[in-house]
């Protein structure tokens, strides 16, 4: 069975989801947070609450997609394309969400097939709704029925130097950190399973560089402050390789910001990036 186009529109069963202290913490150091940022990677420091990252989002949300529903593909031809959160409170660091998701498109791009889920998750504790996600699935070889093409507009990036920069370096071990927040796709860690896929060694998760990019907008645009993070939504361009430096370039209109992130060769890895803070 191939993709399914008329599965938009349909919705996934609800699925929980709970995480706790320990969890929000191994994914701070995961994204390269450490002594500087202690409200995040600590629970015990003398009068520093723990705080959560906002991009923890991408851990415990998007359950209840229906991705059944939308047919078969190929995994290994799969490539995550773009993704998006939003927050509508700060992410604890102890609970549990019930997410609800939902197929919102598919687009054929003739030679391969994006697939865009949306998800909404809320507070089991509370009943309020915490964050949306969306997340668009680049899967190559599965287009060319006919269908829409789906919207091909970018953003138009200023004519000028960036209002902020900062650069992150990424460690040789990353990804083995990272991993343990869920994610343990041997491509990540596996030189042989890496091979396989063209690499010349284990690449960096996209998520853990979208998290990384995130960290930079907190304390780049936000002091650092969650509470502050609203949204985020960016494209993956390019793979990071762990070892590679990180510099996330910002530029700020009001309460917005445009944003991308490029390695040490000044190669764009995440694009088209759009912030929202308060």
């Amino acid at each position: 069975m191939a993709i399914d186009p008329n599965a938009v529109g349909q919705k996934g069963q609800p699925s929980k989801r709970s995480w706790n202290s320990k969890d929000a913490l191994l994914y701070a150091v995961g994204i390269g947070a450490g002594t500087d940022e202690l409200q995040y990677t600590t629970e015990n420091t003398k009068d520093i609450p723990q705080k959560v990252f906002p991009t923890f989002a991408v851990i415990i949300g998007g359950g209840g997609i229906p991705m059944k529903e939308v047919g078969s593909f190929n995994p290994a031809l799969m490539v995550h394309g773009e993704q998006g959160i939003e927050l509508l409170g700060e992410i604890p660091p102890d609970g549990e969400i019930e997410s609800v998701g939902e197929c919102s498109a598919i687009w054929d791009k003739g030679s391969a097939a994006v697939l865009e889920f949306t998800s909404e998750s809320r507070n089991v504790a509370t009943g309020q709704l915490l964050l949306r996600t969306k997340t668009s699935l680049f899967c190559r070889g599965e287009g060319g029925w006919g269908g829409d093409r789906g919207p091909s507009d970018k953003l138009e990036f200023p004519d000028r130097s960036p209002d902020k920069k900062l650069t992150y370096s990424t460690r040789e071990d990353q990804a083995l950190t990272y991993r343990l927040s869920g994610d343990r796709n041997p491509l990540h860690s596996d030189p042989s399973f890496a091979a396989l896929g063209g690499f010349d060694k284990p690449i960096l998760h996209g998520l853990c560089t979208y998290g990384m990019t995130g960290r930079a907008l907190l304390h780049g645009l936000c002091e650092g402050d969650a509470a502050r993070f609203l949204s985020m939504n960016a494209r993956f361009s390019k793979p990071v390789i762990p070892g590679d430096s990180l510099t996330i370039s910002m530029w700020i209109d009001g309460q917005k910001a445009l944003f991308r992130t490029e390695n040490q060769n000044n190669e764009i890895v995440i694009d088209q990036g759009e912030f929202s803070f308060s």
